[in-house]
């Protein structure tokens, strides 16, 4: 065989080997990362479950330790809210807003202001920080800024292009890590995230979801998030129970949602002569209430409240107004400028607002629970399909499929009634305004230093 043609089929068998390599390399990175969002949702949750239990054995350590968190939560909170406006703008609240609100962007520039690697790190340490204060915070929603952030920073290294399909992705992966909930991620994905149905970007989410949860599974097991409960309506009393959930729970969630929506304006107005400044003096206020709330209550408001909801699952009510207390420390918590989510304390006020109608009324307690979770939730997040599936998931209590949906959409149609914006689409509203104003001003300075000629 000729040395001519012995390099021409070399070289064309390596041109056929590095053409697939490029077309498997982004699919390569695009599963890669969704493992990896597995794996730090995981690492993510040991930490937040190590920084509660760190702060409860700190202020219950000692006769006189219940009066710390008069002084630590509101230096966590003031500490918490000075970095995040520092080093990590965009992190501070949830992190869902963000993950909306770069979906509606249209330059990489503007989504890297809300998604990005470093803001993934100070999204977690942040909340983290929060957690290890006292705050009422959780970490699900957090998860959902670090999965879309990761997940568009290994795609963009990838050469994957389509942004807005990534962080629906990203998004969803960090809901099913989180809570373990795979059917959730999806459905909070199309719902919650993109409010339509995107045929284009249902493959990438499925992926990453079974990714991401393959990952989490392998790390942590296969576990419901508040174990498993078997309550089902046995009597007319569950039904009547049913009813004041779905209502109660919905009025309750939409004036929480719109309260938020509500100070979050009044405070950017507040806070403009001065934004860092009194921003800090909000943390700080807000921390020391958070506090008070939390001695007075015997600790019970503190964290996420995630045993106080399991208990209610497994049928031990929290106090009657634990409900109002952790709605108050989740409000405060929430308005005061730190990184953290609502998802987890949500749950935990569902829990106990329900468990105390079941008390009242007679009925199950655990049914109650379960119910109230439902109907505050998709109050709160004006999600009905992702609050059944999210619940149905954690509990794993089958039994009661017909009247954890019922309560879902009667809490949803009763906050769309009082409250018409949902929280993180009115919440995300800010960040694209804010992007849209820093635009125009770049633009207009490009502009005015080269003029036209």
């Amino acid at each position: 065989m000729p040395p001519i043609y012995r390099k021409s089929k070399l070289l064309r068998r390596s041109r056929v080997i590095w053409g697939s390599f490029n077309l498997w390399r982004p699919r390569l990175v695009f599963w890669t990362g969704a493992l990896a969002i597995g794996v730090i949702s995981v690492g993510f949750a040991k930490l937040a479950d190590l920084a509660q239990r760190t702060f409860t054995g700190v202020t219950h350590s000692g006769e006189w330790t219940w009066l710390l968190p008069l002084v630590l939560t509101p230096l966590g909170f003031v500490l918490s809210a000075y970095l995040a406006t520092t080093l990590f703008p965009n992190s501070q609240g949830s992190g869902i807003p963000q993950a909306i609100a770069a979906r509606h962007l249209h330059h990489d520039e503007d989504r890297t202001k809300l998604l990005s690697l470093r803001l993934a790190f100070g999204k977690i340490v942040l909340t983290i920080l929060g957690l290890l204060s006292g705050a009422s915070i959780g970490r699900e929603g957090p998860t959902v800024q670090v999965g879309a952030s990761f997940m568009l920073a290994v795609a963009r290294f990838g050469g994957m292009a389509q942004a807005k399909g990534l962080i629906l992705a990203g998004s969803a992966a960090g809901i099913a890590a989180a809570f373990n909930t795979p059917l959730a991620g999806i459905v909070f994905a199309i719902e919650e995230m993109s409010r339509t149905y995107e045929s284009r970007a249902n493959g990438l989410v499925l992926t990453a979801v079974i990714l991401s949860g393959l990952a989490a599974l392998g790390l942590s097991g296969s576990y419901n998030y508040f174990g498993t409960a078997d309550a089902a309506p046995t009597m007319f009393r569950d039904w009547i129970v049913m009813l004041i959930c779905g209502v109660g729970g919905g009025a309750l969630g939409a004036t929480f949602s719109g309260l938020a929506l509500y100070a979050g304006i009044r405070i950017r107005r507040w806070a403009q002569p001065q934004p860092l400044k009194r921003m800090l003096i909000l943390a700080g206020l807000c921390g020391l209430v958070v506090a008070a709330v939390g001695v007075l209550s015997g600790g019970q408001t503190f964290g996420t409240g995630y045993e106080q909801a399991r208990g209610a699952v497994e049928g031990h009510a929290p106090p009657l107004l634990f409900f109002v207390e952790k709605l108050l420390a989740s409000f405060l918590s929430m308005i005061s400028g730190i990184p953290g989510g609502i998802f987890a304390p949500s749950l935990a006020v569902g829990a106990g607002f329900g468990s105390t109608v079941g008390t009242l009324v007679g009925g199950s307690i655990a049914l109650a629970a379960i119910l109230g979770m439902a109907g505050y939730f998709a109050g709160v997040v004006q999600a009905p399909m992702t609050a059944f599936v999210i619940i149905l998931e954690m509990t794993g209590d089958h039994q009661a499929v017909i009247p954890i949906m019922a309560v879902s959409m009667i809490g949803y149609v009763t906050s769309r009634l009082l409250s018409r914006e949902p929280l993180y689409h009115g919440l995300s509203r800010v960040f694209i305004a804010a992007a849209i104003r820093a635009r125009r001003a770049m633009e207009k300075e490009g502009g005015e230093e080269h003029p036209a000629h």
